[in-house]
């Protein structure tokens, strides 16, 4: 039978009922725990990485914001109760943004009203403190093995190039393309769109969650960016700009 100590209000297990972890084809799952009760977040961190996971942490939404932008992570589990914000407000600014991983809230409050706020706001999931970590380590599973098996495509393939929507990676002709968040959720619009002429005020919708033109360069820098990195050290451009109109990525002009 599985055995139990105590952590604080947090029951740690241990022995054979551990979960084994969703694995991408390129690694373990990695996993972004928000949350600013060090010995909570500590734990979960300790927990999650034991299991197999690979695990960072943020105990506030600044330190989350820079996490999010410099990695691709495939799951954010986000407490509310932050120092700089609302969780629940950090979520609807992330679906905004463009990032699309589950997100579990993990939250001491509790009740029905809470938990359907949380789901409203863009959450996938809703666990209430205190928690047991089986069930928190069954969630995520859960959560990942959903996105993994979602209808739409994991991949998209456009001559030499290969976009992987699951391990968030980017090849051309074999070689990796390092991509920063923004990068990719940009890039995979474009392979959605494959042939067809983008305009900027689509990019500014569908990628930074615009409705309206904010009068600055953002997408053209974040073009360029993209540009330099896929097409810089080879002969045949893929990302084209349509003068007037807008961007497209097609093996031919």
């Amino acid at each position: 039978m599985q055995s139990a100590v105590t952590l604080g209000i947090f029951p740690r297990f241990a022995g054979s009922n551990a979960h084994t972890p969703s694995m991408t084809h390129g690694g373990m799952m990695k996993v972004l725990v928000i949350e600013d009760d060090v010995e909570v977040g500590d734990y979960v961190c300790d927990e999650l990485n034991r299991i197999g996971y690979t695990v960072a942490s943020a105990v506030n939404l600044a330190a989350a914001r820079d996490q999010l932008e410099a990695i691709n992570y495939d799951i954010v589990v986000l407490d509310r109760m932050l120092p700089d914000g609302e969780g629940l407000s950090f979520i609807e600014e992330m679906r905004a943004s463009g990032m699309d991983m589950p997100v579990l809230v993990l939250s001491a409050l509790g009740d029905v009203n809470h938990r359907v706020e949380g789901l409203q706001a863009g959450g996938d999931d809703y666990l209430v403190k205190p928690f047991d970590i089986s069930e928190l380590a069954a969630r995520i599973e859960v959560l990942l093995r959903r996105a993994q098996q979602s209808g739409s495509p994991t991949e998209f393939h456009l001559g030499p190039l290969t976009i992987d929507l699951i391990k968030h990676q980017v090849t051309r002709e074999g070689r990796e393309i390092r991509l920063q968040p923004r990068e990719f959720k940009l890039l995979e619009y474009l392979a959605r769109h494959a042939g067809q002429v983008v305009t900027r005020a689509m990019l500014l919708e569908a990628v930074w969650g615009l409705n309206f033109d904010p009068q600055t360069n953002v997408v053209d820098v974040h073009i360029s960016r993209l540009r330099n990195k896929l097409d810089a050290e080879y002969s045949q451009p893929l990302l084209h700009t349509v003068r007037g109109e807008g961007y497209r990525l097609a093996e031919t002009p």
